[in-house]
């Protein structure tokens, strides 16, 4: 293997661990010596770019009886071999990706090796050999038929603005796997290090069924606390990184991420939150931008304002967790006051702070055999409600019954922070938590509500209070 040429012998010079990673290429030489060494540059999520070292070449997969030569490409980060390759198939132009449970759309390879890589026992060499036996099973590429190259041309795009779904049937050529229909893959990824996003990570595995969850680390704390220990426990079906193109063809995007500064102003606190989103919200949209977009961050109305606008994507796949919570519980305490009799519609709305406004339309005779007016066990319910406190596990409880609803096209209604420019008199651009029918592309309507004069004042004072404060933000 040859690393004596100048502009390779200057990268290799400028990774941490230089002679470990000559040592790993000459073993691959050794073994797979059709994977050339050489240096490029290699763009991140974030726009920096860095010259990389990249292995380039095939490697041979059996399947029905042939063999076939997969082009791959593997990128070494100057942190090699500390941390995995970043893998990818290079299809020829006779050939289409096949997106399945180990490649996405953009042909970024996703195996169970590299989530749990771990140096000295992870190395060039074993990922290979697992790649080729999962590529066996489920073969990645597929050979264009004469019929349809531009069919396949035009189905991999659609592939890549749907997040990876797509209603037509993606056909592989003969011997190569067959026909298969590929039904939407539900991804899910989640942003985030704290101990929110470890919560939002456990409910969506316990309560939907995603078929992969990817957590974007965003966490600056050096023990990084629940995500490494997600990482020692290697929980099914999810995969940990750094790198947001791991989030490409995502349904649900779920941010909870902060920031919070040490700045006695408020406008000042909530502008770091929207410094960290702008190397957020933009980076997540340009990889799934079909997904719905699921704010759980603070402010959270006025940080889902804030992915609308930074995302570009249409308001009602924007949204935030907003009074979902309160609304579940207080629907609750509700019913638990009536004694069994139908509790009708109960919802918390307008913004998540004090300035909330609890809406009960009751249905006819629900109160009439109690010792308690209507207004009596609103308010009743309301104190109780007080004593609920916003923890990580509830909020997470909260965000995976929304993931769901979005997965599974349930089209039922949660009170989700969205644009309520035109509800009831409201005649700014503000988000808050209103009652919507939630489906697969995000807020499918906004429910009628019944409210009296002084909750809808209350409701639409909070809102020019956001609509003003949103001024006073670099977005």
């Amino acid at each position: 293997m040859d690393l004596s040429e100048e502009h390779t012998k200057k990268t290799l010079a400028r990774y941490k661990f230089r002679d470990l990673t000559i040592d790993e290429l000459q073993k691959v030489h050794r073994m797979n010596p059709s994977l050339k060494p050489s240096v490029d540059t290699y763009t991140f999520t974030d726009s920096t770019q860095k010259d990389l070292l990249k292995l380039t070449g095939t490697v041979q997969v059996k399947y029905q009886g042939r063999s076939y030569n997969m082009p791959i490409q593997l990128w070494l980060l100057d942190s090699h071999p500390f941390t995995p390759p970043m893998c990818f198939l290079m299809p020829t132009p006779n050939m289409v990706v096949r997106v399945g449970r180990h490649v996405d759309a953009r042909g970024r390879i996703y195996l169970p090796y590299l989530q749990n890589w771990t140096h000295p026992q992870s190395t060039v060499n074993g990922l290979l050999i697992e790649m080729v036996a999962k590529f066996e099973e489920d073969p990645p590429l597929a050979s264009k038929t004469r019929d349809d190259t531009d069919s396949a041309e035009l189905m991999a795009f659609l592939a890549r603005i749907s997040g990876g779904v797509s209603d037509m049937t993606l056909q592989s050529a003969v011997g190569v796997g067959g026909d298969r229909a590929y039904r939407p893959i539900n991804k899910v990824t989640v942003v985030g290090g704290g101990d929110l996003a470890m919560a939002c990570v456990m409910s969506i595995l316990a309560k939907s069924s995603v078929d992969k969850l990817v957590l974007i680390d965003v966490s600056e704390s050096a023990s990084k606390g629940g995500t490494m220990d997600l990482e020692i426990f290697n929980l099914p079906k999810v995969e940990i990184c750094r790198d947001f193109s791991a989030s490409a063809g995502s349904r649900v995007v779920v941010v909870a991420a902060n920031s919070w500064s040490n700045d006695q102003s408020y406008v000042s606190v909530v502008q770091t939150n929207v410094d960290l989103f702008r190397g957020i919200i933009p980076t997540v949209a340009h990889y799934s931008p079909s997904a719905v977009l699921l704010i759980t961050s603070q402010p959270v109305d006025i940080m889902t304002h804030v992915a609308w606008k930074q995302s570009g994507l249409p308001a009602n796949r924007v949204l935030g967790a907003g009074c979902n919570l309160d609304s579940e519980r207080f629907h609750y305490i509700l019913s638990s006051l009536l004694k069994g009799q139908p509790a009708g519609k109960a919802w918390v709305i307008g913004e998540l702070s004090e300035n909330k406004v609890a809406v009960w339309n009751r249905p006819a005779m629900a109160t009439d055999n109690l010792p308690d007016s209507q207004k009596q066990l609103t308010d009743r319910a309301v104190e109780m409600l007080k004593g609920k406190g916003q923890r990580s596990w509830s909020v997470g409880l909260s965000i995976a019954d929304l993931t769901h609803s979005i997965l599974t096209d349930l089209r039922k209604t949660h009170c989700v922070s969205t644009l309520a420019k035109g509800w009831s008199g409201i005649s700014g651009e503000a988000f808050l938590s209103l009652p919507c029918m939630l489906g697969a592309g995000g807020v499918a309507e906004i429910s009628t509500l019944e409210v009296e004069e002084e909750e809808g004042d209350k409701v639409r004072n909070s809102a020019v209070s956001l609509h003003n404060f949103l001024q006073q933000l670099r977005i």
